[in-house]
């Protein structure tokens, strides 16, 4: 028998793992609704499989090695949470696997320099603009790079956005409703800084002060998600540091990731002394729609024409947070807008934070076959709540010839206050 995995080094962490594998049935509900046992159609690809491996590894029954390749092709999009009717909470054992397991393996050379490349810029918007400048200019070269190095530089826009700073604060328009925070985020803030300021109109408009607290740095999500416990927990307690909960009415996220992410503080920071700051936290996070959508909004002017809007459930918001009537109750309350379903709305499109990086030929077909769904709705524009999302449907529809504006959901609605 092979020698257990110290699960205990996790503390509190080990009993929501435990927890997690005792409740699995393996019933099979996971399974159509995952997106790499849909495209691989191998039983170890799917969650039921996974969490088999996982326990295996655990108990010492299973070499480690011999589970990495099927855990490490999950997106951790959690649509087999939605699908479970057992309440599997499978991002429970991931997030906490890939943690423990990550100090035990031996990645080849390539994979080393790509995980720090991803880790050391993405989370820090100076090094990550800096990094995407330097990407442009190696674009003539991407054929002869390797296939992780051209999939990061396939992901950059064409022209990166004028960065675009954001104030400490910014007063309501009229009456006061409202006050909160906001996380300002960091790839967003290099990709498409525009969802911030539409962001901030938005929310004045209707009443909402809105602070920018100064100093505040990535959520940390993107660590997590990658394993990375001791990066994640050292950028989360940056924040839990400068935001204060008690001072606002809510912690707004514009990042279907990010909000995934700080609703999962108090599991990162379980049995420490931060834990109890971590649940203030958390409990005062809202997605940007669900916050607009509780406080209600001012009817916008009617559109100068009817608009044909194909929403895509962001998986961090649909399946993590259970968020997918909001957007489209504000999108809905826009005079003009009629929305389209997307054929298989509930799986990934293939973005899930660096997926694109470390597994990009599984990312490219789910890019291409969300792209195919969008594009069979003969929508005027695709709306989404991630930049992530964002990115890699524009991306895949460019490649298929179908280009079509993608907005997040708070830019269409800012739009229509403006136009």
């Amino acid at each position: 028998m092979r020698h257990a995995i110290p699960v205990e080094e996790l503390g509190p962490q080990a009993h929501a793992m435990a927890q997690a594998v005792a409740s699995c049935v393996h019933c099979g509900f996971c399974l159509p609704a995952c997106p790499t046992y849909l495209t691989l159609g191998e039983e170890m690809d799917s969650p039921r499989g996974r969490i088999l491996l996982m326990k295996g590894v655990l108990e010492g029954e299973l070499a480690l090695a011999d589970a990495l390749p099927y855990v490490d092709r999950c997106l951790g999009c959690l649509g087999c949470v939605t699908a479970c009717p057992s309440g599997v909470e499978y991002g429970e054992l991931l997030a906490p696997f890939r943690a423990l397991t990550e100090k035990q393996r031996s990645r080849p050379l390539l994979e080393r320099i790509t995980r720090l490349l991803a880790n050391q810029t993405l989370p820090y918007p100076g090094r990550f603009r800096a990094a995407a400048r330097l990407g442009k200019l190696a674009r003539p070269l991407q054929n002869f790079l390797p296939v992780p190095m051209r999939a990061m530089l396939g992901l950059l826009p064409e022209k990166l956005p004028a960065s675009q700073p954001l104030p400490s604060l910014i007063p309501v328009t009229g009456r006061q409703r409202a006050r909160v925070a906001l996380l300002a985020g960091c790839a967003q803030q290099v990709l498409a800084p525009e969802i911030n300021w539409a962001t901030l109109r938005v929310l004045a408009r209707n009443g909402v002060e809105v602070v920018i607290p100064p100093g505040q740095g990535c959520c940390g999500a993107l660590s997590m998600h990658n394993g990375e416990a001791g990066q994640a927990r050292r950028l989360a307690r940056r924040n839990l540091g400068i935001f204060d909960p008690d001072d606002v009415d809510a912690i707004i996220s514009n990042a279907a990731g990010c909000g995934s992410g700080m609703h999962e503080y108090p599991l990162l920071f379980a049995g420490s002394g931060d834990e109890k700051r971590a649940e203030q936290f958390a409990a005062k996070v809202q997605d940007i729609s669900v916050f607009l959508d509780k406080l209600g909004i001012e009817t916008p002017p009617p559109l100068s024409a009817p608009l044909r809007v194909a929403y895509h459930d962001a998986c961090h918001l649909a399946h993590a947070q259970g968020v997918r009537d909001a957007p489209r109750r504000l999108l809905n309350a826009i005079p003009g807008v009629t929305l389209a379903p997307i054929a298989e709305g509930e799986i990934c499109c293939g973005s899930a934070g660096t997926y694109n990086i470390e597994q990009p030929e599984l990312a490219q077909q789910l890019g291409q076959r969300k792209a195919n769904s969008v594009a069979a709705t003969r929508a005027d524009l695709l709306v989404t709540g991630n930049i992530g999302c964002m990115t890699q449907i524009s991306n895949h529809l460019g490649r298929l010839g179908k280009p079509l504006p993608v907005l997040h959901t708070i830019q269409l609605l800012d739009q229509a206050y403006t136009q």
